[in-house]
């Protein structure tokens, strides 16, 4: 099979460090993106049996992975010290220590499926009809969520409150105390930890079906995390947090698969495009968490549907 030259490394890694973060499915566009450019880009950049190209995505897959770690480095941090002493003293006594194990849990199913139904679901459904229409599922779930939180969201009337009353204060008997101030993202994680052990997993459950080409890892898990109630800021967050050790340790795992002989003139591409990958990530999560602060899904789901049905309709025809 052809290398991945250096130019297709740089365009599929700046994709991919983008797309694994939006949710818009980076799966489904490392299989889309070829199909539609054509030419040498289909035939370098194919996903059937050993080809280089797979080889190289998992580079950029560990790239991707390290920028995550790289942004929430401070809650890894904390989630990393409180899993261990959670260990250490036998017991979960803090929100750190709960987020620390909701994170393994909410882990241990992706894990398991990827596992064991990874390799057979992208054989049997890696092409890009069936992408084209999962990507186009997966915009629509998006829009459904958000016409679902929209609602919910309605005003209610509320009764008017009473202006209240001048009160005089006597400071003279405060005493000031120290006050440990918290950071935002402490806070996001103290609400995240607040989450049911059930909620969690059945989040992170939702991951597996990130493993249909064309469903979004972060959308479905950000899908599953408003319907059990959190906003779009801390579902987003919940979903990276929860991407990180999964896309990590599939990396890591594939990783030697770029060493062997046949991938050796990749080797060089897939540094660049793993640099590139990196780079686009942690852009895209300095973008997604301002953005996630005060919007929605809604844009990322019509993009989505749009592409979605024009790559259907462009492959059928």
């Amino acid at each position: 099979m052809s290398a991945v030259t250096y130019f297709e490394a740089i365009v599929v890694g700046a994709v991919q460090g983008v797309s694994e973060l939006f949710p818009v499915s980076s799966l489904g566009h490392s299989i889309l993106i070829p199909a539609w450019l054509g030419g040498s880009w289909a035939r370098d950049l194919s996903m059937g049996g050993e080809s280089p190209y797979l080889a190289v995505l998992v580079a950029m897959h560990v790239a991707t992975a390290l920028a995550l770690v790289v942004f929430y480095r401070r809650d890894w941090a904390r989630i990393v010290r409180g899993l261990w002493t959670s260990v250490r003293d036998r017991r979960v006594s803090d929100p750190d220590q709960r987020l620390a194990w909701l994170l393994v849990l909410a882990t241990i199913p992706v894990g398991v499926a990827g596992l064991l139904l990874e390799r057979a679901l992208r054989d049997v459904l890696g092409k890009p009809v069936p992408t084209a229409v999962f990507l186009a599922l997966n915009g629509i779930v998006l829009l459904a969520v958000e016409r679902s939180a929209r609602a919910a969201r309605r005003p209610v009337p509320v009764a008017p409150v009473p202006e209240p009353t001048e009160v005089t204060r006597d400071f003279s008997a405060e005493i000031t105390m120290p006050v440990r101030i918290v950071r935002a993202e402490e806070a996001a994680d103290r609400r995240l930890a607040r989450l049911g052990v059930g909620e969690a997993v059945l989040i992170g459950a939702a991951q597996i079906l990130a493993l249909f080409p064309g469903i979004s890892r972060s959308g479905i898990t950000m899908v599953a995390g408003l319907r059990r109630g959190l906003s779009h800021e801390d579902a987003a967050r919940f979903a990276f947090l929860l991407a990180t050790p999964v896309i990590l340790a599939a990396g890591v795992l594939k990783l030697p698969s770029l060493f062997t002989p046949a991938n050796s003139a990749s080797l060089g591409p897939a540094l660049v495009g793993s640099l590139v990958a990196g780079v686009a990530a942690y852009l895209a999560l300095r973008f997604l968490t301002r953005y996630f602060e005060t919007r929605t899904l809604t844009p990322f789901a019509i993009y989505c549907v749009v592409a979605g049905l024009g790559s259907l309709a462009y492959f059928l025809a």
